[in-house]
């Protein structure tokens, strides 16, 4: 899966259904339908639920990330944000809902409990660490999400801010998740030098997922888990 934001030519951060498929069409003439691509709802505080629902109903990608506290702060816009994830499901594009911390997954449950959130399977991203200094990753950070009084999600996911994001991760996966790992939420190898290239941060957790005996995954073994179209 790759993950995806755009930009404007002033290289600050933009939610539009245009660039987005300038950028989707880029990727599939590149590789076909080896990757699976989310795009980000990401407001970045500029835009409001409403802007960031109707791109991504504009858009209609394959799957889509999004974070539970911008796009439903309190219960006055559970009937929006239900219809729109109901869209979600009929239209086959699969969330990931972005978690910051273990009361967003009792509170992501208990939404699903309700019916709000109209999914039998649910796949989340537990974020550790922020891009605040002083707030960098530890792989320990990921234990709160895991306790046992905690929620247990179908799909989970990890990511990590700074030079752990690999130690991070790697733990993630050993205690059966999945990973994200790029330049969104990292600049350094774990030695603390800049990588060359989101390839190379990319390559260092593969390499250490397949020192631990997993292999990736493929895009097709994703959709086939999944039901993607």
């Amino acid at each position: 899966m790759i993950h995806v934001h755009v930009r404007d030519p002033d290289g600050r951060h933009l939610l539009d259904a245009d660039a987005y498929r300038a950028a989707l069409g880029a990727i599939a003439e590149t590789v076909g339908d080896s990757l699976v691509v989310q795009i980000t709802s990401e407001s970045l505080g500029i835009y409001a639920p409403p802007r960031q629902m109707q791109v991504i109903r504009e858009v209609r990608p394959e799957a889509v990330s999004l974070a539970l506290r911008e796009l439903l702060p309190d219960a006055r816009g559970e009937i929006e944000f239900s219809a729109f994830l109901e869209w979600l499901r009929r239209e086959n594009v699969m969330p990931q809902f972005i978690l910051y911390s273990p009361n967003e997954a009792v509170r992501l449950v208990e939404l699903q409990a309700r019916g709000v959130v109209p999914f039998e399977k649910l796949s989340v991203l537990y974020v550790l660490g922020r891009y605040a200094t002083g707030h960098t990753s530890n792989p320990a950070d990921l234990l709160p999400f895991l306790s046992e009084a905690m929620p247990r999600f179908e799909h989970w996911s990890t990511c990590a801010f700074g030079d752990q994001e690999a130690a991070c991760v790697l733990v993630g996966a050993l205690l059966g998740g999945n990973i994200r790992v790029g330049f969104e939420n990292n600049l350094l190898l774990p030695n603390g030098q800049i990588a060359d290239g989101n390839e190379e941060l990319v390559g260092v957790a593969r390499e250490g997922i397949r020192r631990l005996g997993y292999r990736p995954s493929t895009a097709a073994e994703l959709r086939t888990e999944w039901g993607f179209r």
